[in-house]
């Protein structure tokens, strides 16, 4: 048995987010390291997750929260960002400040962070900027704090947001038209091989501040979609126009593809400007680890998302969905759709597997193309739309993303609630809970204004037809299994 005393006191941030996860479950792997994480909300990880290590709820902007979260801590992994927050530049590095002075304050050895790559210039994009500025916020002071910033361009892995766009675009588009963005060179890499030097810095004798970039071949992204037909055994043609268009480029991917407007459109700005390795330090500190090609991190990626083995998607994160208090919210809901059939005749464990499979690419019964048409309605407006799909077609978790609905609550055999991410006018819910011999389903909804209301009114007539079939087919689906 080893001594928590002589085991390596580790805080990871960002542990709700695509990199985070993953992270995290490689170091409950580690029997040498005792895990602390620090969320903006606990609601946000699953009851198992918090079993398994020390949780500290605040951000890097609460003082009591940071400075309780570096207390007896040997190394700090800062993998957060303010992106969604319109004054994210500003707040990236305070964020930065804070907690590498609550680091330096608490006697921490090392800090580990995770930006991209690139180079300061003319055109590079705001979001890249930013995360070069809060890599040199966390190393202003090597004499008193060791840091290891790791800068990674195009990150391909099951659930990636740059390797869900590619996927797309390829399986739906088989002659694209693209603007000039493709000829664009980076150097993408595999999420394992991520995770990996992550995991090694920990134990690293690195001394004072070091950048370290990391990546594969030199491809343009042109290349990086050839390469992605070839593995999936499809013929694509790309046809280059000489301009760039930040806007339409970002409608285009906002269709096609399962990330929204606003996420699209800091990706493609970020394709104005080259992402390449700038140095070889990943070669001199990190020898015995050697990077997937382009064609074996989208083959991996490929077969983790069709055994369903995909552990953390790019939609993970979202913390504005975990301030919100539900309970409080759904008791208050101004309208409810009520629809309640006797389950008496099947097991429980299959009703509860059959209304947990909606979704995806299990859809969403008899009417599909319904689901397909908001959906659709979304994405012109801006919003996620149905594309998002599932992380697994099999089981759900807290914090899921479930077509335009997240997880907010799963109690086996027992409970799942759903938030609304489409655009809607207002706040809405889809409760599934069964109690005793009933499946009850509820759709709430708190309108906002009157638009709200009319809203409300409107799809009154779909609901009568998409929910009473809903529960319907959810209990015939699980009496099937018996």
């Amino acid at each position: 048995m080893i001594n928590s005393s002589t085991k390596k006191h580790i805080l990871l941030t960002g542990a709700t987010g695509y990199i985070g996860r993953r992270l995290m479950q490689e170091l409950l792997k580690d029997a040498d390291v005792s895990l602390r994480v620090l969320v903006r909300n606990k609601q946000g990880l699953d009851a198992f997750e918090k079993n398994s290590f020390e949780v500290v709820e605040g951000t890097t902007f609460l003082k009591d929260a940071l400075d309780e979260a570096m207390q007896g801590i040997d190394v700090a992994y800062y993998l957060i960002h303010s992106l969604g927050s319109d004054d994210y530049e500003h707040l990236d590095k305070l964020s930065a400040a804070n907690f590498r002075d609550a680091a330096i304050k608490a006697g921490v050895k090392k800090i580990i962070y995770l930006g991209g790559l690139g180079v300061v210039e003319k055109n590079l994009s705001k979001h890249l900027l930013s995360r070069i500025q809060t890599g040199e916020t966390l190393s202003e002071f090597p004499a008193l704090i060791d840091v290891v910033w790791f800068r990674a361009g195009v990150i391909i892995g099951s659930g990636s947001a740059s390797f869900e766009i590619i996927r797309n675009l390829i399986q739906k588009i088989p002659i694209m038209i693209t603007p000039k963005w493709v000829r664009v060179r980076a150097q993408p890499i595999g999420i394992d091989d991520i995770i990996a030097y992550l995991q090694s810095a920990k134990s690293s004798a690195i001394v004072g501040s070091v950048t370290v970039d990391i990546g594969s071949e030199i491809l343009s992204y042109g290349e990086m979609m050839n390469q992605c037909a070839e593995v999936m055994d499809l013929k694509r043609f790309i046809i280059p126009v000489p301009f760039l268009s930040i806007g339409l480029s970002s409608y285009w991917l906002n269709v096609f593809t399962p990330v929204p407007f606003r996420v699209a459109k800091s990706l493609i700005d970020g394709l104005k400007s080259e992402v390449i390795i700038q140095n070889d330090n990943a070669k001199k500190l990190f020898p015995l680890i050697k990077p997937l090609s382009f064609k074996k991190a989208v083959l991996k990626a490929l077969h983790e998302a069709e055994e369903n083995q995909v552990i953390s998607r790019w939609s993970d994160s979202g913390q504005d969905v975990w301030s919100i208090d539900h309970r409080k919210s759904i008791a208050d809901a101004v309208f409810i759709d009520e629809q309640i059939v006797s389950i008496e005749g099947a097991d429980a464990k299959e009703v509860f597997k059959s209304f947990c499979s909606i979704g995806g690419e299990n859809g969403w019964f008899s009417y599909d193309w319904l689901w397909e048409i908001r959906g659709f309605i979304d994405k012109m407006f801006g919003g996620v739309g149905l594309s998002r799909g599932r992380r697994s077609q099999t089981e759900l978790r807290k914090g899921d993303s479930l077509d335009f609905w997240k997880v907010i609550d799963v109690v086996p055999n027992k409970r799942l609630l759903l938030f609304a991410q489409m655009k809607v006018p207002g706040k809405a819910w889809l409760e599934f809970r069964i109690d005793q011999d009933k499946l009850i389903q509820r759709a709430y909804f708190i309108p906002q204004g009157i638009f709200g209301r009319l809203y409300w009114f409107c799809l009154l007539p779909l609901h009568y037809f998409v929910f009473r079939d809903m529960i319907s087919s959810i209990y015939k689906k699980a009496k099937k299994t018996i």
